[in-house]
């Protein structure tokens, strides 16, 4: 008996010790699938410290919201494809013509590689209307990458953030990474920038009810002045500039981003 006990303790850990397995980050990185214009982004992006920061693991319900192109997508998908869900959060097939554009891509980016992308659930954010990320306290994490300040242009940001509480379960978190701006800037010029501070940031998810569970400096960057003409799209990889300035605004690289995780309490 006095064998057997452990033996049934050891039988019944398995399951559990199976579930937390380490994403394997380096895999997605070097899949096929992705470009080699978006794997030179990596450096900037930092996707695999930014994930096991927000506390990713393969068997994870995870909501991205607005997607956009799909570069955080090419590497969400294939960790998640076998153990885990994935909700694409993106445009509404019956809203603008930009919509329809940005949604058609990230479609057809979908379609081209079945092995990759064939689980992924297409689920729609389309401020003011429509918020349907993902059943309600059906997600372990939500992600948010690079799109608050488009949220806060549209006036959009305080019912974001609250369709991202409702989506989580209790005890799931909220993961943002934003272009970050100094603090007292005025929001008219976070706006106009697309650099938005971080009280800012923390203010809105504390409203729609989060808690900050932790800041990481794995995206600053602090050749970014976060002061230029076009805004943070002057940088790599818009250049809106063209030519104009370019070996300087390439020596600075992608901008300075914050990285913020927030929790849904668990009661």
């Amino acid at each position: 008996m006095k064998f057997l006990l452990p033996l049934l303790v050891a039988l019944f850990l398995l399951p559990a010790q199976a579930a937390t397995a380490a994403p394997d980050y380096a895999a997605a990185l070097a899949g096929e699938h992705r470009s080699e214009a978006n794997r030179a982004r990596d450096g900037w992006r930092n996707p695999a410290e930014t994930l096991a920061f927000f506390g990713l693991e393969p068997a994870m319900t995870v909501v991205e919201l607005s997607p956009g192109g799909g570069w955080y997508t090419e590497v969400l998908a294939p960790l998640l494809k076998d153990e885990g869900t994935l909700y694409a959060a993106h445009f509404d097939v019956n809203g603008s013509a930009y919509g329809r554009r940005s949604l058609g891509g990230f479609l057809r980016k979908l379609g081209a590689d079945n092995d990759v992308y064939g689980s992924v659930i297409v689920s729609t954010l389309a401020p003011p209307t429509t918020f349907d990320i993902a059943p309600a306290g059906s997600a372990d994490l939500v992600l948010a990458f690079r799109n608050v300040h488009s949220w806060l242009r549209g006036d959009a940001l305080d019912p974001v953030f609250a369709a991202a509480f409702e989506a989580l379960k209790p005890g799931g978190v909220f993961g943002v990474v934003q272009h970050r701006a100094p603090e007292g800037r005025s929001l008219e010029a976070m706006k106009n920038t697309g650099y938005v501070t971080e009280a800012t940031v923390v203010a809105a998810a504390e409203a729609a009810g989060f808690e900050l569970a932790g800041r990481s400096e794995i995206n600053a960057n602090p050749e970014d002045s976060a002061d230029h003409p076009e805004g943070v799209w002057t940088l790599p990889p818009t250049l809106a500039l063209g030519d104009q300035d370019r070996d300087r605004y390439v020596a600075i690289g992608e901008s300075d981003r914050m990285t913020l995780k927030f929790v849904k309490p668990a009661s």
